[in-house]
């Protein structure tokens, strides 16, 4: 039996001949939450729009996503529409420009409940209404004919995430869920996304910057940088001991609000132009861990003797943990 849900082999998307993804290689397994980490732009998004077609024509997609052994890349509409949503749900970071205005809340989620399950009339609503309440949505009765410009920010999100349960998804993809909300609604969006993964029993796959929020839903995180994973391994090694340069790079960017009030060290230089990378590792102009061989050959994921995947010539050393790894790691 597969012990995974979804497997990405050699993912690799080009736009107008510019490659993007360079060979992504992930899995998730039923039940598990990955996080994908990173810098806006290096490929995180583009991967699962990529695994589920919703990229536009002039993406050329190559490699292999198959759903419970399935292949799916490249697959027709009726195979990719048989996947998302029933199998697979998104939800992105800005619930207002996936909600439709003119439509009412209720009319939106009896929809997707009437396409994934065939629920119609007072049985499609009664559910709507379920999945209102499981998501916190207040008075989800009264509201249910509301327009989305009367919810808030917060709420809309809610909103979002329930009708992405509507198809009773094996798996739902969380796109920057809480980056438009002040802190207390991410809090809240977090609690909810960890609550609905317990009761459920779905896969998570967690796209974020956010070290902090990753650490609180995930088990398991990959470290994406300019369209490749140069780090995997689960919370505790990643967060404990970070051996990529840019993982750790991410780490000693990151403020803490407690205890010592320390200088930030910001990672040098800008993410490279996917239009100008050199033969060797991409990240090699801004690490200070950079050998002659860096510049000229690309290192491969490789499996390490902790479990964790590593693409790097140079790691960086065991050491102490930083500050703000200590402090996240108390809340996982």
């Amino acid at each position: 039996m597969n012990p995974h849900f979804v497997e990405l082999r050699d993912l690799k998307v080009a736009f107008d001949g510019v490659t993007v993804l360079h060979g992504i290689d992930l899995t998730v397994g039923p039940g598990e939450a990955l996080g994908l980490v990173g810098e806006s732009g290096c490929g995180k998004s583009v991967t699962w729009l990529a695994a589920l077609g919703l990229l536009p024509g002039k993406a050329s997609v190559t490699g292999s996503v198959k759903v419970d052994g399935r292949e799916i890349c490249g697959g027709s509409r009726s195979v990719l529409e048989g996947v998302r949503g029933g199998r697979i749900a998104m939800i992105f970071q800005d619930p207002s420009s996936s909600l439709n205005p003119v439509l009412r809340i209720g009319r939106q989620i009896t929809e997707a409940l009437t396409l994934h399950r065939g629920l119609s009339g007072e049985a499609a609503k009664a559910e709507a209404l379920r999945l209102m309440d499981m998501v916190g949505i207040p008075d989800a009765r009264r509201r249910f004919d509301l327009y989305s410009h009367e919810f808030s920010g917060g709420q809309c999100q809610r909103l979002m995430i329930a009708m992405a349960l509507a198809g009773q998804p094996d798996l739902l993809i969380a796109d920057e869920p809480t980056t438009a909300l002040d802190a207390t609604i991410q809090a809240q969006i977090l609690d909810l996304l960890i609550q609905l993964r317990a009761e459920t029993g779905m896969a998570t796959v967690f796209i974020s910057h956010d070290l902090g929020a990753v650490s609180q839903v995930c088990d398991r995180v990959c470290v994406m940088y300019a369209g490749r994973i140069v780090e995997q391994g689960s919370i505790e090694q990643l967060f404990s001991e970070p051996r990529h340069p840019y993982t750790r790079g991410l780490f000693d960017a990151i403020p803490r609000i407690d205890g010592p009030r320390n200088r930030l060290i910001p990672i040098p230089g800008t993410v490279p132009n996917p239009k100008h990378l050199s033969a060797g590792c991409a990240f090699a102009p801004r690490c200070a861990h950079a050998e002659d061989a860096c510049g000229w050959q690309r290192p491969a994921l490789e499996h390490q003797d902790d479990g964790r995947r590593l693409a790097c010539f140079n790691p960086v050393a065991a050491a102490r943990s930083a500050p703000a790894r200590q402090m996240m790691l108390e809340d996982v």
